[in-house]
């Protein structure tokens, strides 16, 4: 099972949520690190080489970023809090950031 590495303060982020959002996470990430597609995703070409989102349809629309397409290690890139239909361009810069981040440490 692939282990999961949080960037940034998306972890303290999700801890923030609501119990049922979190659990919703966390069985869309334990089905990522078993090699399966989360419940609703949809990959973020725009943003980087194997990104995907996890969207969560709750009372708000929650979002969480990864990129799982090393063989051992999930990287968690950021979550939010979707308010309208564009992902923001501040949601997207740190995305983006964190994204060379993975680049670098990986080496690539």
């Amino acid at each position: 099972m692939k282990k999961i590495f949080w960037l940034g303060t998306t972890h303290q982020a999700v801890k923030k949520y609501p119990i049922n959002v979190r659990r919703e996470i966390g069985y869309n990430l334990d089905k990522v690190q078993r090699g399966l597609d989360p419940c609703d995703w949809k990959p973020m070409i725009g943003i980087g080489h194997g990104v995907k989102e996890i969207r969560i349809h709750e009372e708000n629309e929650y979002r969480l970023l990864y990129i799982a397409k090393f063989e051992e290690v999930i990287y968690v890139l950021h979550s939010f809090i979707k308010k309208t239909r564009v992902t923001s361009k501040k949601d997207i810069d740190i995305v983006k950031k964190r994204y060379a981040e993975v680049i670098k440490i990986r080496g690539l």
